[in-house]
Formats: C-alpha cells, structure tokens, sequence
C-alpha cells in the first residue's frame, strides 16, 4: 500500500478469479480474453485537449466569499500571482484556477478576499494518456446457463446475496422506486447504453466534471475502453431496471445519472469533484453516491494550507448539494482502519506523486467526502452479515451498513449465490463482480431512493433520519476474527443500536416503502 496509486472505492485485493464478469449467454459476440472485455466497451471519448504549458501546470482552489462572482481585486490578484481562472462556482465561492508557478497559492493567499487557496494536487496536470486498469473475466455461458431465476425475477437475481440481504427483493413487491426520483454516480463514467442502465438512465443530470468545468457534450460521461468500469457497476447496483434482462438494482424504478469525476489517469481531484456537486445541486437531483476518495490526499488536514482549502471547497459544495435537495452518501473506505482512532499511519499520500508514512488524528485530517458534516458514510458488510474483512469502521464516523462484498473464503453466500462479492453491471453490456465498500455505499443509495419516492417531500434530514431509524440494530462482532487464523482483526465499540462496525445496523429495503 506504499505504491502511489489512484484511491478510488472500487474493487480490492481479493484473490485472483473471484473478481469475474458475467455477459448474457445469449449475447452475440463475447470477447474471450480481459483485454478484448476492456475494448469492447466501446469508443473512447475524445481526449481533452491539453495546453502547451501543462506538463509544469498545477491546478488550484481560490476560496472567497460566496456572491455573484470573484470581485475585480481577487481576479487582479489571480492574474498578479501566475493564474488562470478555469471556472467560478460563485454561489459557494470557489474558483479553479490553472497556474504554473509553484508559489501561486502561497502569493494569492495574501490577497483581500481570498479565505483559503491550495493545490488540488502534487503533480502537473496530466496528459491526455490513459492507462488500461484491467477489466474483469466474462463468465462462461454454461457459468449463465446455472442461474436460474425464479418467476418475476429478472435472470442473473439469483447470484445477487445482497437483495434479500437488505430485503430489497420483498421491497420490490410493493415499489420499486419512482421514476421523478434520480441518484447521481458521482464516480468514474457510466456506461448509459447498457441494457441495465439505458432504460432509467437521466441524460440531462449527467455530465463530465473532469476538468472542474462541466461537459455536456453527448456521452461525455461514459467511460472510455481503458477507463474504470467502477461507476458503471455502481449505477446497475443502484439501478438497473427490473426489465427480464441482467440483474436488478436497490431502486430499479428510479433514475440514474453518471457524473464523471475521474481523470483518465484515475484520480478524483478536487475541482471535478466539487463540479460533480454542483451539478448535481443545480439539476434537482435527490441522492448522489460517492465511492471514492479526493486525490491526491487520503487525508486532507486542517493544519496544511493546500489541505485545508481542499476540505473547504469540497464541504461547501458537498454543503450546498444538501441544501439544494440531495443526500449525499459515501462509502468509508477499504483499509479496515478505524476513523475514531486517536491516531492513523497514511501510508498513499500524496498519491499523484510521492507518498510518505505519515501519522495523522482523523479527527482534524479527513478522508472527504467520506468524513464531511451530513455525509451519509457506509460500512461494507459481506455474505454472512458480518463487516467486510476490509471494511473501514469507527463509532460515531459510521453511520450505516450495506452488502459490499468480501472474500467468498470468509463470507460464502447461500445457494444458489456463489460469490462473495457483489454483481453490478459493466461496460459495454457486461455484468461482473466487485467487493468493496465502494458496493455498500450504492445499496444505501438505492435504499435513500425508495424513502424519497414513498415519501416525496422529504427533506434530506428527513430521508436520513428514516435511512437510520429504519436500519437493522446489529450488534457488535465480538471477537471479530473474518480470516479464522485466532487473532483480532478489528475491534468494534459502541452498543447493539449504534456501534463503530455497522452504525445504526444493516439498511432496510423494505421498511422504506412501507412506512
């Protein structure tokens, strides 16, 4: 883990041969190998262009008063220091600007006006290459053939554990969540031409964030051939439609949107992230779902300057997405750390350029949007209700608990299931496995959709006072020993109703459309 690489929630170190992909047996044209999988995914997107001057580029946040724009003394001082202003989100007072000298913030912080600046990373602004993260095994067609699905479920539903496990498959007998509701990925891409997806996909809150400044081009939010297919899957876990085709989703009546904030290298900075939110914000949108962490920082600590107005920016539009009608939920992370910790060793930060070993209290230091005030932050529980193996935990920073996976060897799932991780759709209209609590989070998404479509004037504190009232108390794993080698490997604190491993307990399809 001391490997600088890009943090997203997404699938984790689980054996070799459990993270496979599963194609309609009936779909013409399977590609046989991993890398034909990652072509047939599709075209490309066009890369953004990049200016000549990138390659010694950095990107910043300038933080000021919200308002009705940067003032004429803040856009002088931006332009004495080196900048360039890419975009201003005026209504929450962040501008992104580009510069080149390495002393930008440190100068355009003396200015009148300016509260906070920082660089939203450690290394220039990349270059339009990508780099193939690798796509997963597609399912043999006699694999297909053995799941066999119950009358009025949809064909791959029996390999999803994760329905009944949250009552979700008893849920559907009364809803299935409401077309007027949408859920935002906030993620990598999303594949909207998958058969899963197509049918509640919401094209007008979709969007490309990547470079801080929203792109409405057609399908600028899908991923690319070599890009992740983590949103994807995140979207079909939410989503996909209850249509005989594929797998079901948490809400499969709902809406969903792909809001891609992931550059092609696979880092999440902080200018497309706080863009994510605001065009969430501004486009009516309820839910969103955050399975990642802001690079290039683990941890983004109150003391740095850099730091500090990362956390600023991202809590005002985090903020400002709240207050505009969305719950934001997050996943908690995969490092099986405890954020109530006194203290915490950072091993991956900055992970765009040079990571050292760094001690931290997470209490001043945040993983963001995960730790950010009124962000719903998600466990990750596996196949026998247990917390993840990898599962960050921590009374008072959890809130709630989902199906997210986990080695079958620790958490085999009952037939006719037969892994432990979680089915989602991929690119290129595949379905596959991931495990991480970047699969707990979606499931309390879905599940914060079913409350607002029963109950369509809640506010979001109301949708999260039900997302935990409604929640399953479960008590503490004691002693919590998922490998069975005889040793502890976590410790949980707190009550049966609310405790570091699974908050307020296991989210609760069904109770949120019947009460």
């Amino acid at each position: 883990m001391t490997a600088p690489h890009p943090r997203h929630r997404r699938a984790l170190a689980i054996p070799a041969g459990l993270a496979v992909a599963a194609s309609l047996a009936l779909l013409p044209g399977v590609p046989a190998s991993a890398t034909e999988a990652a072509e047939a995914q599709g075209p490309a997107q066009a890369a953004p262009s990049v200016s000549a001057d990138s390659a010694s580029s950095l990107s910043y946040v300038v933080n000021v008063r919200p308002g009705h724009g940067p003032s004429a003394h803040v856009k002088r001082a931006i332009a004495k220091a080196g900048g360039t202003i890419v975009t201003s989100y005026d209504r929450i007072g962040v501008i992104v600007v580009h510069s080149s000298d390495p002393d930008f913030a440190k100068s355009v912080r003396k200015a009148r006006g300016v509260q906070s600046a920082g660089a939203t990373r450690t290394a220039p602004l990349p270059s339009a290459a990508t780099t193939d993260t690798g796509a997963p095994k597609v399912l043999s067609g006699k694999e297909m053939a053995a799941a066999e699905a119950a009358e009025g479920q949809d064909p791959l539903q029996p390999l999803q554990w994760d329905l009944p496990a949250i009552k979700a498959d008893k849920a559907h007998e009364k809803s299935l969540g409401s077309s007027k509701v949408t859920v935002a990925v906030i993620d990598t891409g999303v594949d909207d031409t998958h058969p899963d997806i197509a049918p509640n996909f919401d094209r007008d809150a979709s969007v490309n964030c990547v470079s801080g400044k929203p792109d409405t081009a057609d399908g600028a939010w899908r991923p690319s051939a070599a890009e992740s297919p983590h949103g994807t899957h995140v979207a079909g876990e939410i989503a996909a439609a209850k249509n005989g085709v594929g797998m079901t989703g948490v809400a499969p009546g709902v809406k969903v949107a792909g809001i891609k904030v992931s550059n092609p290298d696979g880092f999440f900075y902080t200018e497309a992230v706080v863009c994510g939110f605001m065009w969430a914000a501004e486009h009516d949108v309820e839910v969103t779902n955050n399975s990642y962490y802001t690079d290039p920082w683990y941890f983004n600590c109150e003391d740095d300057p850099d730091q500090k107005a990362l956390l600023e920016a991202v809590t005002r539009a985090s903020r400002y997405a709240e207050r505009k009608g969305a719950v934001n939920v997050a996943a908690a992370g995969n490092e099986n750390y405890d954020l109530a910790a006194d203290e915490i060793t950072d091993p991956v930060s900055p992970n765009d350029s040079t990571p050292s070993d760094r001690v931290i209290d997470p209490s001043e230091c945040l993983d963001m949007p995960t730790q950010l005030p009124g962000v719903v932050t998600v466990a990750s529980t596996g196949a026998k209700d247990l917390k993840s193996s990898f599962s960050n935990h921590g009374l008072g920073v959890i809130d709630i608990a989902a199906p997210g996976g986990d080695s079958t060897a620790y958490q085999t799932p009952e037939p006719p299931a037969t892994s432990g991780l979680i089915l989602g759709t991929l690119p290129g209209g595949k379905w596959g496995y991931m495990a991480g609590t970047s699969m707990a989070s979606p499931h309390v998404a879905g599940v914060a959709a079913l409350i607002k479509s029963t109950h369509p004037y809640a506010s979001p504190a109301m949708v999260k006072a039900l997302l935990y009232a409604q929640a399953d108390a479960t008590p503490c794993t004691k002693p919590y020993d998922i490998d069975g080698d005889g040793k502890v490997d976590a410790v949980c604190e707190g009550s049966k109703n609310r405790n570091g491993f699974y908050g307020w307990g296991m989210t609760d399809a069904l109770d949120a459309v019947t009460w």
